[in-house]
């Protein structure tokens, strides 16, 4: 592990404390802190200190540096993949892992999920990219480990904020770009600028794999990279010819050059097309045979909180992540392909983030089903009741309740489904957790589902 932390909770005796300055936080106020998890070294911009100290002039200069010239030589032993978008990051990390490791590929991945050394969790994480330490101690860990890959997801706010700012890859992957985080980029185009910056830090022999489709695709198809895309798009390598969508599985054909390959996949809806083309493309960049991409294609599963299926009776009720307009109209594009009935939603809208998009979210789902509930998502230190009234901004429809309690959302969801109907629970996902002020609630959607099952 390395022995730098700027974090001064995962202080270990004989660390070093780097204090960085952010934009809501300072780690000088935590240097004390720090002090008494035994830290041996503080490095800071301005102070006096009990242990040995060193002032500079810029702490996040002095860590960059001190992290490039200590550990990238060290990073030339692994892949190092990232993986960017506003969708789909979570599921294509997940994807080319387990694929990686099914055909005998040692591979670590960082992520929504969690950081894990083949399929074994190592560490729960706050952030989809964690601290740049913490990005650096883990990439450490799997080479110790002996992994030949690590897969990570690579957050617009990682890319502005530093978080890599000294990690170069081998490989990335640009899954699309949607209304998000507008709160904190301001504008669309800010934001792809961010992402975009992922792609300007791709090593001499470095291959950008990018979904063409995307109307923004080509801020990512840089000259200085060896560029593959993917899409339905005439233009693309990798062009989508057809596909079929199944209760079980989805189906479909890719045109590489001129041989065409077919494609069976558990993950359901076209949206899981494109998140298992980037995957398949890497596993033939890499050389793998493509009948055994193929079956390895197959093998694998969507990873928690993406699309889990709870049959009730003749019912469905599918708990998924989506929490952005793009993301919750393609959860209701892949249902479409099944006959059913009603469709009832529960869903909320996080706190402390971008409010504009909580009008268009809860118009899509007013206008997309039957019934649906407005409840908490993670308020964070905001009122609910403003979220509420943001989301309900501008709606002429009343098919919908206000339900706070989550629980208590969920089990009216349940009530409402009478036969062949479909309860989408939309937001939280994987999640483990409601985030409400300091507090951290334990809730997960599907065992929450699970539960109220068993009592009926």
């Amino acid at each position: 592990m390395i022995n730098i932390k700027t974090n001064s909770k995962k202080v270990l005796p004989g660390d070093t404390f780097v204090a960085l300055r952010g934009i809501r936080n300072d780690g000088h106020y935590y240097i004390d802190d720090a002090i008494k998890r035994g830290a041996k070294k503080i490095i800071a911009e301005e102070g006096n200190y009990s242990v040995s100290y060193e002032i500079v002039d810029n702490t996040r200069e002095y860590l960059n540096n001190y992290l490039a010239s200590n550990y990238n030589e060290r990073f030339n032993k692994i892949q190092i993949i990232g993986v960017t978008g506003t969708n789909g990051k979570t599921t294509v990390t997940h994807l080319l892992s387990s694929a990686l490791n099914r055909i005998g590929h040692k591979c670590a991945s960082i992520g929504t999920l969690g950081f894990y050394i083949a399929d074994k969790l190592i560490e729960d994480l706050e952030n989809s990219t964690p601290d740049i330490c913490d990005v650096y101690d883990f990439i450490d860990q799997a080479i110790d480990e002996e992994c030949e890959y690590l897969v990570m997801e690579v957050s617009s706010h990682a890319l502005t904020n530093g978080r890599v700012e000294t990690l170069f890859f081998n490989h990335a992957i640009f899954t699309n770009l949607t209304e998000d985080h507008l709160d904190y980029h301001v504008t669309i185009e800010n934001y792809a600028l961010a992402k975009q910056r992922l792609f300007k830090k791709l090593k001499s022999n470095g291959i950008a794999i990018v979904n063409i489709d995307d109307p923004v695709s080509s801020n990512f198809l840089f000259p200085m990279n060896h560029n593959l895309t993917y899409g339905y798009n005439e233009k693309a390598n990798f062009m989508i010819i057809d596909q079929t969508f199944k209760e079980n599985e989805t189906v479909f054909k890719f045109k590489y050059r001129n041989d065409t390959y077919q494609v069976y996949s558990k993950l359901l809806g076209k949206f899981n097309i494109y998140n298992v083309m980037p995957v398949i493309i890497f596993l033939l960049c890499i050389g793998t045979d493509p009948i055994l991409v193929l079956k390895t294609i197959y093998s694998i599963k969507s990873p928690k909180g993406r699309l889990e299926v709870i049959p009730y009776k003749n019912n469905r009720i599918i708990v998924d992540y989506a929490h952005t307009p793009d993301a919750i109209l393609k959860v209701f594009d892949m249902i479409k392909q099944y006959n059913f009935n009603n469709v009832y939603v529960v869903f909320g809208c996080a706190g402390e983030r971008d409010r504009r998009k909580r009008p268009h979210m809860t118009k899509i789902v007013s206008s997309m089903s039957k019934y649906f509930i407005i409840t908490e998502d993670d308020l964070y230190y905001e009122d609910f009741t403003q979220i509420k009234n943001d989301m309900l901004l501008g709606l002429t429809s009343n098919n919908y309740e206000v339900i706070e309690d989550r629980k208590e959302a969920i089990e009216k969801g349940i009530s409402l489904l009478d036969s062949n109907d479909i309860l989408l629970v939309l937001g939280k996902g994987h999640e483990e957790f409601l985030k409400i002020r300091e507090r951290k609630v334990p809730f997960n959607d599907r065992n929450v589902v699970l539960d109220i099952l068993s009592k009926k």
